[in-house]
C-alpha cells in the first residue's frame, strides 16, 4: 500500500520523505489555508520534494471552470494530480482532464456508486472518506471493501486512495482490505510506530544494559 501524507506543511513532508515512506502528497483548500501560503507556491515546492503524485484541488463548482483550474494546476509540475469533487460537474471535468493526459483524484466519495462512476470516467484515484463516515455511525472500511470488490470484478485501474484517516488502526485496516493508497496526516503515520510493549521492552533492555555497563561506542 502506498503512503501519501495529507498536509501542506513543508517540514513534515521533508521529514517523512527522508525516511523513504512517502509515495505522494494530498492537499486541499483547508490544508492550504492552514499553511498560510499561496496555493501555487506551496504546491510547486511540494512537487519539488516528492517524486510521486501531489494532489492539488480545484475550487470551482462548474465543469468548465474546474477544467480551466485543473489545466493551470497541472502546469505546476509533471507529478500534479488534479483533485476534483465527486459531483456531476466534477465527473465531467475528470473525463476531460483524464483524456488530456492529466492525473485526476476524485475526492469526497461516500458511496460505491460514486466510486463506480469515477472509475467509468477514468479517474486516476478515487478518495473515499473513512473518518467522516465513521462520524455518522457508518462503516468507512465497509465502503473501502465494496469499492475493492467492484474494481476487482471489472478490472478498473482507478486506484483506491483511502482518505479522512483518523488513526493508525485505519491504516492497517486499509492495508488488509487492499486499498492501493492511504493518505494520512503526519501524526497518524508516526503513530504507526508506537506500541506500549515496545516502550516497555526497550525500557527493560536499557535498564539491564546500564546494570551490566554495556557500551557499544
Amino acid at each position: 500500500m502506498k503512503f501519501f501524507v495529507d498536509t501542506a506543511e513543508i517540514d513534515d513532508i521533508k521529514e517523512l520523505n527522508a525516511l523513504g515512506i512517502v509515495d505522494g502528497v494530498t492537499t486541499n483548500p483547508s490544508l492550504i489555508a492552514k499553511s498560510g501560503r499561496d496555493i501555487l507556491e506551496v504546491t510547486k515546492e511540494i512537487c519539488s520534494i516528492v517524486d510521486g503524485p501531489v494532489s492539488a484541488e480545484v475550487v470551482a463548482l462548474k465543469a468548465d471552470d474546474m477544467i480551466a483550474e485543473g489545466r493551470k494546476l497541472a502546469k505546476i509540475a509533471d507529478n500534479i494530480a488534479v483533485k476534483v469533487p465527486l459531483t456531476w460537474d466534477g465527473l465531467k471535468a475528470c473525463n476531460v482532464l483524464t483524456n488530456e493526459g492529466h492525473m485526476v483524484n476524485v475526492t469526497l466519495c461516500f458511496s460505491a456508486n460514486q466510486a463506480l462512476l469515477a472509475a467509468k470516467v477514468g479517474a486516476t484515484f478515487i478518495s473515499p472518506f473513512i473518518g467522516r463516515l465513521d462520524d455518522l455511525n457508518l462503516d468507512g472500511m465497509e465502503l473501502i471493501a465494496d469499492i475493492r470488490d467492484i474494481y476487482d470484478n471489472y478490472g478498473y485501474e482507478t486506484q483506491i486512495l483511502a482518505a479522512s484517516i483518523r488513526s493508525a488502526n485505519h491504516m492497517s485496516d486499509c492495508a488488509k482490505i487492499g486499498a492501493d493508497v492511504a493518505t494520512a496526516p503526519p501524526g497518524v503515520i508516526k503513530k504507526m510506530a508506537d506500541h506500549v510493549l515496545t516502550d516497555k521492552g526497550l525500557a527493560a533492555f536499557l535498564k539491564d544494559a546500564e546494570k551490566a555497563n554495556i557500551k557499544i561506542v
